[in-house]
């Protein structure tokens, strides 16, 4: 995740042409997709921008210093819009073919990466649906734009804004979309740890649930589950999780949450594949944050069981946490632990 006080060279490349005079900001608001804090953003008065979200920890943080968010179903057509695509291909695409949407004619998209996130293939891919692109780079990174005219391709544009869509994977048994953790297969990490649980019952909670598979499996393995919460950062996933465990009715509930900030309420047992990168980077800080929020809403004696790639460093914060910490499985890739509270 990210805040205002985390070093952001993409962000500060995005608004490059600003500073140096290269476009000027328009007299209404500009949109702002995929909007997360940075130091460059902090520059940029909030009466400005549009700020179109799906990752919660930073919604908030966009909330919490003033910056609009867009309106659901939110049709209007803006003069600018700003995106800051990820890295994945598809999704990248289904962005920017959502930035041209947003656009009226004669408006700017503008967009930015890393050079070692793709930036050349993003200029290309900008080029192929507006035409002419400028751009600009700084910090290792690249900042473009093109204008929405006559040249941009609006075939193309629909064809690619249908690569976020919800779509059937693993033989169907399963609705994901580009971008997701492991979003078109079984994460052999998640598998390791569904071949280490006991039988379960009661209440729990899918701590980063993706597309709901920890979930969905769990429940129809344990009739005696009456319930598991899914929490999710990434509303995309969560949909998709949603939609996965519809069957399940109301022994399954969806829950857009940053799970560092805390659980809506006390569990018997919490299963958790927590995530460790922000963008390409390591992140130990989020999966030890997952072990502490585990313990402080497991019911006395529940159990938390988590999956972990091996080379993490999560022993001693377990063993802070939990009364008990068990190693129940290991090999090349992944630990699997449990803790008693």
């Amino acid at each position: 995740m990210s805040d205002f006080f985390t070093d952001d060279p993409v962000s500060a490349t995005l608004f490059l042409p600003f500073e140096q005079g290269q476009i000027d900001w328009p007299d209404t608001p500009a949109l702002f997709l995929r909007a997360r804090p940075s130091p460059a953003l902090r520059e940029v008065d909030p009466a400005r921008l549009i700020c179109d979200q799906s990752f919660k920890p930073d919604v908030d943080g966009l909330q919490k210093a003033g910056y609009s968010l867009r309106p659901e179903g939110d049709a209007r057509l803006y003069p600018l819009t700003l995106v800051l695509p990820p890295r994945q291909r598809d999704e990248a695409r289904a962005l920017l073919a959502q930035a041209v949407g947003a656009t009226q004619k004669g408006g700017l998209i503008m967009a930015a990466a890393a050079n070692t996130e793709g930036a050349k293939t993003l200029e290309g891919d900008l080029k192929q649906l507006c035409g002419t692109v400028h751009s600009a780079s700084k910090h290792k990174c690249r900042v473009m734009w093109a204008v929405i005219g006559d040249d941009t391709d609006q075939a193309l544009t629909a064809d690619w804004a249908g690569l976020d869509r919800l779509r059937p994977v693993l033989d169907g048994r399963f609705l994901s979309r580009p971008g997701l953790f492991a979003w078109d297969r079984l994460d052999a990490g998640s598998q390791a740890l569904l071949a280490q649980l006991p039988p379960l019952k009661g209440t729990g909670a899918d701590l980063g649930a993706g597309f709901g598979y920890l979930t969905h499996a769990a429940l129809g393995l344990n009739a005696d589950i009456t319930r598991i919460d899914m929490y999710e950062a990434e509303q995309r996933a969560l949909e998709a999780a949603t939609h996965n465990l519809a069957p399940f009715g109301a022994r399954s509930r969806s829950l857009w949450q940053d799970v560092t900030k805390g659980l809506n309420d006390t569990y018997d047992f919490i299963l958790s594949n927590p995530p460790f990168h922000t963008s390409r980077a390591d992140n130990h800080g989020l999966g030890q944050g997952f072990i502490r929020t585990a313990a402080r809403h497991l019911k006395t004696g529940g159990s938390f069981y988590m999956v972990a790639n091996r080379h993490l460093p999560y022993e001693a914060t377990l063993k802070e946490a939990f009364k008990t910490v068990t190693l129940l499985a290991e090999d090349g890739a992944y630990k699997v632990y449990r803790g008693i509270k």
